[in-house]
């Protein structure tokens, strides 16, 4: 029975590996749709307006915005739970852990921000895109972790996630204050309506949430929809609602039912399949497709000091600002990195950090104009950037997969010499970084090891 449901097609959509491989698939069909006979088309219905005015909300967007703005804000949302569970049930109850991630996104933010100002100072029209090169992207960079590294530890993913959701977080709050001059504080506010209902009917309600699957879909789905509406057209991006409504489901299941599954942990299983399959894929499509103008429009478009800021603050200042707050705030007594990692492995997600794309190509079209010269230089430079990245973070982090591959198997054939291996053993070897038999990335989380031991 375990070994049908991990080659089930659900199962294999709540892996980060197969979750990386269709969205690295889409990103590489959108670029060709933008650079061959078909990008007319790909332009077309990526510019298709669908929807119109709903009880006075402007819900009439383009295709392309409604993937950007709807879908991935279900990404987000999973995001938010399995962030939260980490806060109160993981690793990062422990707050001289959790400030570390926390405070290496602050640094990866400033660093460079800084870089980019530095290279563009003569263009006072350039340094409105200072912010460009700010955001990483959580899609993306789980999706390469999860290709380069089967064996290591669930900790990196960990501080991965918790570094890229407060990234966003800060990134969105920049957009929020230096670029957005249409802020209707109206419609800012009113959202805290439904995500305080949200909250008081998902944690009054819990058991029955639990217990039947519909009923999300029929009571939460619609308190869901009404605050990213109101969300999206108070000129705040739409997908920090969904970080907002994860925050508020319980994580512990209350009363006689303590020794079950929490309610964050069966919506995160049963939404992430439509996440990971549908979402995430569709968004990466209708983002990625930018226009390169050949080797000859690459070259030159490189060679702007706005493309090249981006580069540098992304591929060096991420790995900089990253990997030199953590050393820094792990000075102070009581702050430390997670014991399972080393400074190299801070330093491989670092590098992992320079994947921008989502809000990195919201911030170009912001500072320059969608479409304009500029703007195709920065988006250049995002997708530059975040290849470098990738390449740089593998060249750290295929060396440590293989390190954590040889540790497992050192520690395998030690238990076998010394008997069966007890669960909480078996527990302890997952979370250093000892892979599973299917392959599967050990970082994935819970629903791995509940296969494992179903198994």
């Amino acid at each position: 029975m375990a070994a049908t449901a991990r080659t089930s097609p659900l199962e294999f959509l709540r892996t980060d590996r197969v979750d990386g491989a269709l969205l690295l698939l889409a990103t590489a069909l959108a670029l060709i749709c933008a650079n061959s006979p078909l990008s007319e088309a790909y332009l077309g219905v990526r510019g298709h307006h669908l929807g119109g005015t709903v009880a006075g909300l402007d819900l009439d967007l383009s295709i392309g915005h409604w993937a950007a703005d709807g879908l991935l804000a279900v990404f987000f949302f999973l995001a938010g739970l399995e962030l939260k569970q980490e806060f109160v049930a993981g690793d990062l109850r422990h707050p001289g852990r959790a400030v570390v991630p926390v405070a290496a996104a602050f640094g990866g933010v400033t660093v460079p921000a800084i870089i980019f100002a530095l290279t563009n100072l003569a263009d006072p029209d350039a340094l409105r895109g200072w912010a460009i090169p700010t955001a990483t992207d959580i899609a993306f960079a789980l999706a390469v972790l999860a290709v380069i590294g089967s064996h290591l530890p669930g900790a990196m993913r960990t501080f991965l996630l918790t570094l890229a959701i407060v990234d966003d977080l800060i990134a969105i709050a920049i957009i929020a204050v230096f670029y957005t001059s249409d802020l209707d504080v109206g419609h800012l506010l009113a959202t805290v309506v439904p995500v305080v209902v949200y909250g008081i009917v998902v944690t009054v309600f819990e058991r029955f949430f639990r217990r039947h699957r519909w009923a999300p879909w029929a009571v939460l789905l619609p308190i869901g929809v009404v605050a990213w509406a109101l969300l999206l057209n108070s000129g705040v991006h739409a997908t920090i609602a969904g970080v907002a409504l994860a925050f508020t489901v319980p994580v512990h299941p209350r009363g006689r039912d303590s020794r079950e599954d929490g309610l964050a942990h069966l919506l995160e299983h049963h939404l992430r399949p439509l996440s990971s399959g549908v979402c995430v894929p569709l968004f990466a499509f209708f983002s990625a497709g930018v226009a390169i103008g050949g080797w000859s429009g690459l070259t030159s478009t490189l060679g702007s000091p706005i493309a090249l800021g981006i580069v540098a603050g992304l591929v060096v200042g991420k790995l900089i600002g990253i990997t030199g707050t953590t050393f820094l705030v792990t000075r102070f007594r009581g702050v430390h990195i997670d014991p399972q990692l080393a400074w190299v492995d801070i330093a491989g997600l670092g590098a992992v950090g320079g994947i921008g794309f989502t809000v990195s190509l919201l911030v170009s079209e912001l500072s320059f104009g969608q479409g304009s010269p500029t703007d195709d230089a920065g988006k250049v430079g995002i997708l530059t950037a975040s290849l470098l990245a990738a390449v740089v973070s593998s060249a750290i982090l295929v060396p440590r997969d293989r390190h954590y591959h040889q540790l497992g198997a050192q520690a395998q054939a030690s238990g076998a010499h010394s008997g069966p291996v007890s669960p909480s053993d078996s527990s302890s070897l997952r979370n250093r970084g000892v892979g599973l038999a299917s392959g599967v990335p050990t970082a994935i989380g819970r629903d791995s090891q509940r296969a494992c031991s179903e198994a």
